[in-house]
């Protein structure tokens, strides 16, 4: 049996126990529906292999080998994962386009006895789920920006908003990425398509007649792009601007990013892609200072020099910005500017 895929927002109550992704790992680790466990009947280099006597020799000699394979790499799912499966067990399958990788497991599965079903159009169909949301609708709650210079502890802001019930899109959570030169973070970031795939969660489950707060971002956040109808809202967005000193913003970044800090390799390679846009001397400087353990200096010196102006400059022809002033930068001045947000959402 073949099963339609409802919006975004209803996935996460599918009629099913399991969703089961059939394709390669290399497919599977780009993106995959949410929850889905990765049984391949075909690894990688197996579809290279039968993709290519697909092509270049035959069709039908493809077929045979394509079912061997997949034949021998079932049993051994049935073997390891599901054996321990109950006769109630009732799992949707899907591949790239709902088609032979998906239909033989399935087939396998209702032979075992479980009322396995297929996904209609495969992992595509969800694909086209995912661009309707983000490339097609237009963003509808109300959008409010979250801005303020280097340092101002954006992200903790709108995690505490989000502990007080506050609409939020963590973009930078989301992307795992800071958002600047200095912002890698362990693990790297998803495919686009899998950013993608998290963002539409959270918009599809937004309450579209309340207020939605997002961190000022560029376009990029690394070298993952916003999707364009989000972007567009954002674009369009009141600001509420952190205003905070710059001594409590360099004691906030030492402590935010110790884990650059702690890796001297690290920080010297991204000190010198600002080569670009400071003078030596001022490079130099910079170096020396993170050779000697003055991070707190060193961090006034990048948003003095470097990361204020530009986003001034950036925010110089925005209107609608509301200032929001602290004196520090601790969490309990972070749970009180919370507190003033929300209020002023209203």
């Amino acid at each position: 049996m073949r099963y339609t895929l409802p919006p975004i927002a209803d996935l996460p109550s599918l009629p099913f126990d399991t969703v089961i992704d059939v394709r390669s790992p290399s497919e599977f680790a780009e993106d995959h529906m949410p929850g889905a466990v990765n049984l391949p009947v075909l690894n990688d280099k197996e579809r290279v292999t039968v993709g290519t006597i697909y092509v270049q020799d035959s069709p039908f000699k493809a077929r045979k080998i394509g079912a061997a394979l997949v034949a021998r790499n079932a049993a051994m799912h049935l073997e390891r994962e599901l054996m321990n499966k109950e006769g109630g067990w009732k799992p949707l399958v899907y591949c790239w386009r709902g088609g032979q990788r998906s239909g033989s497991f399935a087939t396998i599965l209702r032979q075992v006895g479980w009322r396995a079903e297929v996904v209609e159009g495969g992992y595509k169909a969800y694909r086209k789920r995912v661009r309707q949301v983000l490339y097609e609708q237009a963003f509808a709650p109300e959008l409010v920006l979250l801005d303020g210079n280097t340092g101002t502890a954006k992200t903790d802001i709108l995690a505490a908003l989000a502990r007080r019930g506050v609409q939020v899109i963590d973009l930078e959570g989301l992307a795992n990425h800071r958002g600047s030169l200095f912002g890698a973070r362990a693990g790297g970031q998803p495919s686009q398509k899998g950013f993608e795939t998290a963002l539409a969660q959270v918009i599809a489950r937004l309450d579209p007649n309340r207020p939605v707060v997002v961190e000022a971002e560029s376009s990029k956040i690394g070298r993952l792009v916003v999707p364009p109808k989000l972007w567009a809202a954002m674009r369009a967005a009141p600001r509420l601007e952190i205003q905070a000193p710059l001594a409590a913003r360099a004691r906030y970044l030492a402590a935010a990013y110790r884990d650059i800090i702690e890796d001297k390799t690290r920080l010297a390679e991204t000190l010198e892609k600002l080569r670009t846009y400071q003078p030596a001397e001022t490079i130099a400087h910079w170096h020396k200072l993170a050779d000697a353990g003055e991070m707190e200096a060193l961090a006034t010196g990048l948003m003095a020099e470097h990361y204020d102006t530009r986003y001034a400059k950036a925010r110089a022809n925005k209107a609608k910005i509301t200032p929001m002033q602290v004196e520090g930068l601790t969490p309990t001045d972070i749970a009180v500017v919370a507190a003033r947000i929300e209020a002023h959402l209203g």
